[in-house]
């Protein structure tokens, strides 16, 4: 048993309760996404274990005939214990037995994440009754602590013992005595409002304490509204135990007043409670409906399906080189110094790096995954060839990258051997080793542990070559504990650009680039400015964010602010000397705004603005400073290191989305409810005849809404294919003079036949290392196209916004619900058209976030087409080698497009017309199936058949939606 003594309380806290109440908090809604499914023919039991009151999942054959026992296996791991219940592990009575432990069983279910939710709901439901409350009695105005377990569910009374001695009720309080069944001595029932809450007495009453400070003060001193509203955040915070402690998904919760009561209640009403309240509202429900007749089966299914969250993170990805401090910013926002190893970002040049919430446990895990073991040997091989060219026009760029990777991995010498002679060496078979499995796992507690361990995988040394094995990776995933309110629903992803010749690296990067809801480009703030490099890959990425993309900001990060010499910086700039204040911190501000204000100037003027919306905030820039975050020696206030504002950033985000999940629950759960409602036995005659009518008209309007839908896909079809014919027409006649251009310059510069080689290896572009100059022959031939449909397309799959054009809206206009009074006259009739309606706006808004996704891969068919009517070219093109191979190569890639030009421009066109046909297709194969289901559910059941009523449900549910 750990424990940790707090800065506010003197009292030392059990911190893995805490975890725990935290874990039940935030994960009422999320499941790890990767978990995979059971097999289907294990059932798993959730028991609270009576000796130290946890609530566990175990197999339910480790439970005893009368279930209240449990076998305990002898693990100590965390992780064997878990994987021993997945696998439904046999207990032991051999050389280990299993230890038998009482227990309280639960419940019992089919799947392990339906476990593990119920889990979830139980613990969080526990903690809860374990808090206590800073409440008002307004009967007497009296500012008091009571147990949460006082409070009704709507938290708007609390019950009230009858005794007289103020000492028996501060000892109830202090005891959490439960107040007594109303036949035994009744509790008063008392109108309260509430304040706050907290995990013990003690930080209760200083609650308490302060608020009537605050009261008094008030009083005699009025104050405006908002400067009692306290930033969740200190100022002053520089230290992750600091930290921890404003965060409420730290291990530690909020201890002191830092956080004001309104974002209190509106983090646990809001998020939290609602979720948990509604959830239990639908166990009741279904409890109820499992002793009934099997016919409704499928509603109880219904209901169950409820609870699985399926939803894509949104995406941040962060563009930057090595050394510009990626890793120590998000070390600082997500609150602890090196708490991502350093080099996380940056060393592995061409690997995906993801940083996510961890979910599942309080270790710091992570996800390595490798490339195959033929594609390493292939690559291999590039890289000795590449060593081995002594010709005068070699490029160095890619003979640095082959010497960086091998050294890398098999030493100091390893680049001055053979491709034999390295096979001969031992580390080479000990990497063979390695690549025989395709993904690695490092979990561990510890935060150094689990950075010494997974070193080795993302840094690289090069004063201690060999051993690094980055150059293997394909991809990072690192999951961090205690960050759920920042990375609960969000995954940061570094975006590097790929100068190597891996295509499945290459693939990867690119589809996570098209993911990204937003980007933040990272550049030291000395070079933000004039450096290629972050200008560049953003204008090369262009496309990849631009139309029918997701990416809804931009924000430009200048980190190391404080790294500044004041005397030096306040001669360039012309400042003049004063003695008011720190000369460095003059400095730094003024180098801040004036670095923001170039940065969006030059953004203004670059072609890049085109590709993306042209709102006013939708680039912002930031100036960072990770270690002033920290280190309150350098004077700088907390707010003006600004990584409190990305905390920011991510925390809204990361809350609308758990805020739309809430609702799509409730709206879910209220549509179900409804459904059970219009089965009741209903005394109007002629309710049977009214379903059959109402039958007809729904289906009436689902034709009618359907042929709306088809007239409005020609229409834009139309217009697109205008677009896209003339997009054919210049392709054809400036492709050839393009691609020239391209592939064979007039001045070709030393080791350009390198990098046409490198091109065509990399089925057509070529990232310079420092990716600030890239090579793309495909996105070159592409550009007629993409220019002519621009316009029509941005107005088709906007970012956001209304066009009046887009596919979205014209799913949200899409409806088969019309109000009728004649039907709405019975309370059957409306409950029908509240679960219809609730499963039609289930299915648009699953259509919506299909449609972002669809309208991507309609985009990028252009490239993908060109580039596979290019790839057998590209391919016999980089295999040629000899004098004279250059000139062979060029010639061999411009003849392709001119002899290709006319099929496969026209190919691309019809390409996107025919996803964009499917697209209308898929829509109205999730509509019209979906929406006669739900009919079927709602019309066709037996007016005779009695339920249970459920209008006290429905009426807690509408409660709930407009909370």
């Amino acid at each position: 048993m750990a424990f940790i003594k707090t800065e506010d309380c003197d009292e030392w806290k059990d911190e893995s309760k805490e975890r725990d109440f935290q874990k039940s908090v935030y994960e009422l809604m999320v499941y790890e996404e990767d978990n995979q499914s059971v097999d289907s023919g294990l059932t798993f039991a959730v028991v609270t274990l009576e000796d130290t009151d946890e609530v566990m999942v175990v197999a339910s054959d480790w439970l005893s005939t009368d279930q209240k026992q449990c076998y305990w296996p002898p693990f100590k791991s965390t992780e064997k214990y878990l994987e021993a219940v997945k696998s439904n592990l046999k207990p032991s009575t051999g050389e280990k037995p299993w230890e038998k432990l009482n227990v309280l069983f639960h419940e019992k279910y089919d799947t392990y994440e339906e476990a593990v939710n119920y889990q979830v709901e139980q613990r969080a439901l526990k903690d809860r009754l374990n808090f206590y409350k800073v409440v008002t009695l307004k009967k007497s105005n009296e500012l008091t602590v009571i147990p949460a377990i006082w409070q009704n569910e709507e938290r708007t009374h609390c019950y009230w013992p009858p005794f007289k001695s103020p000492e028996k009720c501060t000892e109830a309080v202090k005891n959490r005595l439960e107040p007594p069944v109303p036949s035994r001595n009744p509790w008063e029932m008392l109108n309260i409002q509430v304040h706050g809450e907290c995990a013990t007495y003690e930080q209760a009453k200083e609650k308490q304490k302060a608020l009537k400070e605050q009261k008094e003060r008030s009083t005699l001193h009025p104050a405006p509204a908002s400067s009692l509203q306290i930033s969740r955040f200190s100022p002053h915070v520089t230290k992750r135990k600091h930290l921890s402690e404003t965060l409420v998904s730290g291990t530690k919760r909020k201890r002191d007043c830092e956080l004001s009561d309104s974002s209190r209640e509106s983090l646990l009403t809001t998020d939290m409670e609602i979720m948990l309240k509604a959830k239990q509202i639908m166990k009741r429900v279904t409890d109820n409906l499992a002793h009934t007749i099997n016919m409704h089966n499928e509603i109880i299914s219904k209901i169950n399906k409820m609870y699985t969250v399926n939803r894509k993170k949104a995406t941040i990805g962060i563009f930057g080189r090595a050394g510009e401090g990626k890793s120590s910013l998000l070390s600082a926002i997500l609150g602890e110094k090196d708490l991502l190893p350093s080099g996380c970002f940056g060393a592995c040049t061409s690997v995906v790096t993801q940083v996510e919430a961890n979910l599942t446990d309080s270790n710091y895990t992570a996800e390595i995954e490798f490339i195959s073991k033929e594609e390493w040997e292939k690559e291999l091989e590039d890289l000795f060839r590449d060593l081995q060219d002594d010709s005068e026009d070699r490029n160095d760029d890619l003979i640095e990258i082959a010497e960086e990777k091998i050294t890398a991995l098999y030493g100091a010498d390893a680049d001055q051997k053979t491709l034999e002679e390295l096979k001969k060496d031992d580390k080479y078979a000990e990497i063979e080793k390695l690549m025989s499995i395709s993904k690695k796992t490092i979990s561990k507690s510890d935060m150094s542990e689990f950075a010494s361990d997974v070193a080795r995988f993302i840094q690289h040394s090069k004063s201690s070559p060999g051993g690094w094995y980055w150059p293997l990776l394909k991809s990072v995933n690192i999951k961090i504990p205690d960050c759920h309110e920042l990375l609960e629903h969000i995954v940061i992803v570094d975006i590097p650009g790929t100068e190597d010749c891996n295509k499945t690296r290459d693939d990867l990067w690119k589809s996570k680039l098209s993911e990204c809801y937003s980007v933040w480009i990272v550049s030291a703030i000395n070079r933000a400015i004039t450096d290629r490099y972050p200008w560049g890959i953003l204008k090369h990425c262009s496309e990849e964010l631009g139309p029918g993309r997701e990416c809804k900001h931009i924000n430009f990060i200048c980190t190391k602010t404080d790294d500044i010499n004041p005397g030096a910086y306040m001669r360039s700039a012309r400042l003049p000397y004063t003695n008011d204040m720190d000369q460095k911190i003059l400095c730094i501000r003024h180098r801040n705004e004036d670095v923001k204000t170039k940065v969006k100037e030059k953004f203004e003027k670059s072609e890049i603005k085109k590709k993306f919306r042209t709102d006013s905030d939708f680039l912002q820039v930031f100036t960072v400073s990770s270690n002033a975050f920290f280190d309150t020696s350098l004077n700088l206030e907390s707010a003006e290191t600004e990584i409190p504002k990305l905390q920011d950033v991510l925390r809204s985000l990361n809350k609308s989305i758990n805020r739309e999940l809430t609702r799509d629950y409730v709206s879910e759960a209220k549509g179900v409810l409804s459904l059970i409602q219009s089965v009741q036995l209903d005394t109007d005659k002629k309710a049977a005849e009214m379903k059959v009518a109402i039958r007809m008209d729904l289906e009436n309007n689902l034709k009618v809404a359907l042929s709306e839908m088809d007239k409005y896909f020609d229409n834009i079809s139309n217009d697109l294919e205008k677009c896209l014919s003339k997009g054919v027409e210049e392709s054809v006649q400036s492709c050839v003079a393009s691609a020239k251009a391209l592939v064979a310059p007039k001045k070709d510069g030393r080791g350009f036949h390198k990098i046409i080689q490198t091109l065509c290896k990399n089925y057509g572009c070529y990232w310079h290392k420092n990716c600030d100059a890239v090579l793309d022959l495909n996105k070159k031939l592409a550009k007629p196209l993409h220019e002519n449909i621009y316009e029509n397309f941005s107005q088709i799959f906007p970012v956001s916004g209304k066009t009046g054009r887009s596919v979205q809206e014209q799913i949200d206009k899409f409806t088969i619900i019309q109000s009728d009074p004649a039907y709405l006259r019975s309370s059957v009739i409306r409950h029908i058209q509240n679960f219809v309606k609730t499963e039609e706006s289930k299915l648009k808004e699953l259509l919506n976030r299909e449609t972002v996704e669809l309208g991507k891969d309609i985009y990028s068919s252009i490239i993908k087409t060109i580039q596979n009517e290019m790839s057998p070219c590209y391919e016999k093109a980089a295999a040629l080698t000899g004098t004279g191979s250059i000139k062979e190569r060029q010639d061999m890639l411009v003849n392709t497009v001119n002899e290709k030009k006319h099929h496969m421009f026209n190919k691309a066109k019809m390409e996107v017309l025919k996803k964009l046909n499917q697209l209308k297709l898929h829509i109205k194969d999730v509509l019209e199936p979906g929406l006669k289901k739900a009919m079927d559910l709602s019309l066709s059941q037996s007016i005779n058949t009695t339920l249970m009523d459920v209008s006290r449900e429905i009426d807690q549910m509408e409660t709930l939606l407009k909370q």
